[in-house]
């Protein structure tokens, strides 16, 4: 369906998509009262679209889907099959393996798990974690605990040293948003 459209046109169908998968379910985006979830999927793809000006031999399309989908098995009624119809196998497997395991019971086996899968994926898969993880190093929710920050810290530093070597523009943004995190539990 989508084999041979142009970079612009993949991404307003995918994000279409995404949005709406993600409002049907009424998702927002964390640490606000009313803005939808979508801007966090498209903070994601622009971290993809400004890599891949960085990065020789880049699947744009691959990874600009991923970034934007990357949440819509995890956190909406979406199936692996449903997207494997619409996108294909290859996003389908990039999007499986960015989605938790939820049959795992710590979230350090969940994270464990899905960096293994990752890393058995293109590149591109390895780059959309680590835009996720920039995207999310951001203000923390301020219901958070200080150990919670700790912790989420600490598991930004485990995804740049898994999949770091898979993109060095986005390991640098990620290296850098790490240390400006430090700021919220310091204080």
């Amino acid at each position: 369906l989508l084999n041979n459209m142009d970079i612009q046109t993949t991404y307003q169908q995918t994000i279409l998509y995404a949005a709406a998968k993600h409002q049907a379910v009424k998702q927002r985006l964390p640490g606000t009262e009313n803005l939808p979830y979508v801007i966090h999927l498209s903070d994601v793809a622009m971290e993809i679209l400004i890599a891949s000006q960085h990065t020789e031999n880049f699947n744009t399309k691959l990874a600009v889907q991923a970034a934007l989908l990357h949440d819509v098995v995890e956190d909406t009624k979406t199936t692996l099959d449903e997207l494997r119809l619409i996108y294909g196998e290859e996003v389908t497997e990039a999007v499986s393996a960015l989605t938790k395991n939820d049959e795992l019971t710590t979230k350090e086996e969940q994270m464990v798990d899905s960096l293994k899968r990752i890393q058995s994926q293109p590149k591109e898969v390895w780059a959309v974690k680590l835009a996720d993880r920039i995207t999310n190093l951001q203000k923390p929710p301020s219901k958070w605990t200080k150990q919670r920050k700790i912790n989420y810290h600490a598991e930004a530093q485990m995804i740049l040293d898994a999949l770091g070597e898979g993109n060095a523009y986005l390991a640098s943004r990620l290296a850098t948003k790490i240390t400006e995190y430090e700021f919220y539990f310091k204080s």
